[in-house]
């Protein structure tokens, strides 16, 4: 904590950006070592664990459980949209290869560009557009989107998973800029769905061994430490300087599906992997290079 104190502020967001993909690595290991259960259940778990450590943080600074005013529908909004997300990032977990999960719900930054676009009113230029397209076409790689595909329904919900994420980073970058509490907001997605998803665990509870019970339980405290490192990244460095470094979360997924379920994309896959993470260095670079020339 010492050292991370003396660091700059870019440096502090990359570390933070960094340590929160292997906390979501961790939380994917641990949900698709929990073995056959159902995705709603999973999903419960994953947020109850999750919403207790968001309220102890907040209560902890002595902030307050009321959101800022004008918030409130964002919170809604920011809540549908990233539980859509979870739903599909856990069922594509259970079905394809980790890292293949793992880089279709790395789609969320170009997906979040767009709805900037789209309800933030936060231009497009022409070449990330562009770059947007192209990684698209590398997801396609990663779906294959033939009936030979066994999984192809998983990897479609895995993709829509990535676009659901992108909406709900676009929801808490709206909030962030009303001056919302970040605690506030990882508590009251976590509160959401777990309401939403505790029926389906009430009236269609999966029976679960001690074992289970504890890979759920580590995938809660992976999540929780996942999305407060996060949110602290990007309260040290804006998006555009730290971004690129979130793709990291692929290399640790790859390297632990590999040595923990003995994961070996395809060569389609790999390409997939390619495209998407140059198309994610481009715009680092670009975005930057832009900033640069503006502050000139």
């Amino acid at each position: 904590m010492t050292a991370l104190k003396n660091m700059n502020a870019k440096t502090k967001g990359v570390v933070c950006i960094v340590l929160s993909a292997v906390c979501f690595t961790g939380m994917n290991t641990f949900v698709r070592l929990s073995g056959d259960i159902p995705t709603f259940q999973k999903v419960f778990f994953r947020n109850f664990v999750a919403m207790f450590f968001a309220l102890f943080a907040i209560l902890k600074a002595k902030n307050s459980l009321k959101p800022r005013k004008g918030c409130l529908k964002y919170h809604i909004l920011r809540s549908v949209i990233g539980l859509g997300g979870v739903i599909g990032n856990f069922y594509a977990l259970d079905k394809i290869d980790l890292s293949d999960a793992s880089m279709l719900n790395k789609m969320s930054p170009f997906f979040a560009l767009i709805f900037s676009a789209l309800f933030l009113k936060e231009r497009v230029k022409p070449k990330q557009a562009a770059a947007i397209f192209i990684a698209f076409i590398g997801a396609l790689f990663i779906i294959k989107p033939t009936f030979g595909n066994e999984n192809l329904f998983a990897s479609i919900l895995g993709f829509i998973g990535g676009m659901c994420a992108g909406g709900a980073y676009t929801c808490v970058r709206k909030l962030g800029k009303m001056g919302e509490n970040g605690k506030l907001t990882v508590f009251i997605f976590s509160a959401f769905s777990s309401l939403v998803t505790a029926p389906y665990l009430i009236f269609n509870y999966h029976h679960m061994e001690l074992w289970q019970w504890g890979a759920l339980l580590a995938a809660g405290l992976c999540a929780a430490g996942g999305q407060f490192t996060i949110t602290a990244a990007y309260t040290y460095a804006p998006s555009r300087e730290i971004s690129v470094y979130d793709y990291s979360q692929v290399v640790f997924a790859a390297i632990t599906g590999f040595f923990v379920f003995g994961d070996i994309p395809d060569i389609w896959s790999f390409v997939g992997y390619f495209i998407i993470c140059s198309m994610a260095v481009w715009m680092f670079i670009y975005n930057n290079k832009g900033n640069s020339q503006i502050k000139a």
